[in-house]
């Protein structure tokens, strides 16, 4: 057995070596990293209207998304999704890749315990007699601990902590995608669902004014094109229901997959024109993109890693200094292995110089310099990326609740429309065609309206996740 007393054994220049290694484990080769300048304008072409009392990136999604059906799918997806779990995994295999690249910068110790038994050859001995032989042997071993003097296994380590960093960022990242597309997918459910229902109460209509019709036409009060026209506006509306009933059923399969199981008991949804989602929410500066979205932080600890290899590529030109050594104990016996004068030890320093490797090291510095730059054009496109999405979803903000009150005010002047036609139509005065046009027209303003409330329920959400929304759950303490 071995105990703090052993290290008086250790050899003064061994002892000073390893007291060096933390010295020369903060040197490095590695570039100083600089942070490139985000290459967008300083504001976004739309202004943020509203005064909200938060930041999007500090929202929790609870607080956002009000709806209690909408909040049970939220947080069945984040528990459950396949992607955001294989993100999460990633995220343990980069920790572990860096936990073994952190070990290289510390030395191994083993310990051994040996027996050996050999005979030796007759000719090497004398009086010339061959002999058998038996030896022990117990130590502490150090093997190849490289003296990181050019930063080698520093520049490594950096790049593998910026890694592990990133893929930490991507799995924030992949969460806000994840509850923007459960919202919208939840969106479309619901606008397929209202459609449908419209669907179903028009076509019930229409089955009333068919039956009227064909009583009229049997009595000879009306043509047989009054009574086609009418039967047109009764399939016109069986085919928009199966449509809508196909279409329903496969934006319900798209949630359930997001959701991750199947949907089960949830709360009673509600209608997209009671939804109470926040769409007030500043937009700050792109600036603020840099720390608000994961994404972008993603791409920066990517560029990172890539800075620190060229550390390592650079070092590898010089030579690499090891050492190797031990200390234990040594006998042809077991019982005086511990014996006075048994003890044994040994160290190998270990210099290697390259001198020809056909280009190799340079080849992989450069390769290092091709992926830093690959990563700065990378980090470049994805802040320019996030600048657009949140400049379109300021646009479209901008325009939408117009486009909505537009809607609404349509939908009202084609009731009107169908009602006057309707009254002509049984006066004799306008035409079968012309109540057919009025309430095709009323059925697609219907329709359209609900389609007008999705898309702006839509835009709030991409705005609350471009500008990195999604992270927190819980509510946080306004901004003064």
């Amino acid at each position: 057995m071995f105990n703090m007393a052993t290290t008086a054994f250790l050899p003064k220049n061994l002892t000073g070596a390893l007291l060096l290694v933390g010295v020369l484990s903060g040197c490095t080769m590695a570039p100083t990293y600089v942070r490139p300048e985000a290459p967008v304008a300083g504001s976004y072409p739309a202004a943020a209207d509203g005064k909200a009392q938060y930041d999007a990136a500090e929202l929790g999604w609870r607080d956002f998304f009000p709806d209690q059906r909408l909040q049970a799918l939220i947080s069945s997806a984040l528990e459950n999704n396949r992607d955001l779990r294989t993100a999460a995994l990633n995220i343990e295999e980069a920790r572990a890749q860096y936990d073994i690249t952190a070990a290289d910068a510390l030395p191994n110790f083993n310990g051994n315990f040996s027996r050996t038994r050999g005979r030796t050859a007759s000719d090497q001995l004398f009086p010339g007699q061959p002999a058998v032989g038996t030896a022990y042997q117990v130590g502490l071993n150090m093997t190849a601990f490289e003296l990181d003097f050019f930063g080698r296994v520093r520049s490594l380590k950096d790049a593998a902590l910026a890694s592990y960093l990133a893929t930490e960022e991507a799995r924030q990242s992949a969460q806000i995608s994840l509850i923007s597309q459960v919202a919208q997918a939840y969106l479309t459910e619901q606008s397929y669902a209202e459609q449908q229902r419209l669907a179903q109460q028009t076509l019930d209509s229409r089955l009333d004014d068919y039956k009227l019709d064909k009583m009229r036409f049997e009595v000879g009060a009306s043509s047989a094109l009054d009574l086609r026209n009418s039967e047109t506006l009764v399939q016109s509306a069986r085919v928009s229901l199966a449509t809508l009933a196909r279409q329903r059923g496969q934006a319900t399969n798209a949630l359930v997959l997001l959701v991750g199981k199947p949907l089960g008991d949830l709360p009673a949804p509600q209608a997209l024109s009671d939804e109470k989602i926040v769409s007030e929410i500043p937009a700050g500066l792109p600036s603020d993109l840099l720390n608000r979205r994961p994404d972008i932080r993603q791409a920066e600890q990517q560029l990172r890693s890539a800075n620190a290899n060229i550390g390592a590529a650079r070092a590898a030109f010089f030579p690499t200094i090891s050492l190797t050594a031990g200390i234990g104990n040594s006998s042809t016996s077991l019982g005086s292995l511990f014996s006075a004068g048994s003890r044994t030890w040994s160290f190998v320093p270990q210099l290697t110089l390259p001198i020809f490797e056909g280009g190799r090291n340079r080849a992989n510095l450069s390769l290092s310099e091709i992926r830093k730059n690959l990563a700065i054009a990378n980090y470049e496109k994805t802040i320019q990326s996030a600048f657009r999405e949140v400049s379109d979803a300021l646009v479209a903000r901008g325009t939408l609740d117009e486009q909505l009150a537009a809607q609404d005010a349509f939908l009202k002047a084609q009731e009107e429309r169908v009602k006057l036609t309707d009254l002509r139509y049984k006066n004799g005065i306008a035409s079968s065609t012309d109540r057919l046009n009025a309430q095709r027209d009323l059925f697609s303003a219907q329709q359209s309206l609900i389609q007008t409330r999705q898309l702006r329920l839509n835009n709030a959400i991409d705005l609350y996740r471009s500008l990195g929304g999604g992270l927190n759950e819980n509510t946080v303490t306004p901004k003064s």
